[in-house]
């Protein structure tokens, strides 16, 4: 499974950003898809999860202003991100969650199989 994440840039305080993940396999409606972030200098954390029935999971800081959905006819998962505040700076990066070996925490790193590239947000003042 290869994990392409595209959508980042530098917006203002208050400005929105949709991050698409492009993900290969025949499976892709079977996975679990998360997207991390990782702030300068900080460690990787959890933004939000799509279940493969559709349930979502979000930390509490971006509850609210962020919606995480996928498109199983095109092997897309799209965060879309509004209100984004300058804290919300860092690499995103999109994760798999395959059946493999059964689904675990959605929040935590250590549950996905597959990893994408970051993507930079960067959110001025």
């Amino acid at each position: 499974v290869q994990l392409q994440a595209s959508g980042g840039g530098l917006v203002q305080a208050g400005d929105s950003l949709r991050l698409s993940c492009a993900a290969s396999g025949r499976t892709f409606s079977n996975y679990r898809m998360g997207w991390f972030r990782q702030p300068p200098g900080k460690e990787r954390e959890f933004v939000a999860a799509i279940s493969y029935t559709n349930l979502t999971y979000y930390s509490d800081s971006v509850k609210g202003r962020f919606t995480i959905s996928r498109d199983n006819a095109k092997n897309t998962v799209i965060l879309q991100m509004d209100n984004l505040q300058p804290e919300d700076t860092a690499f995103y990066y999109c994760a798999a969650d395959t059946p493999s070996r059964g689904y675990g925490n959605p929040r935590e790193t250590s549950v996905y199989d597959y990893w994408g590239q970051g993507t930079l947000v960067t959110v001025s003042s």
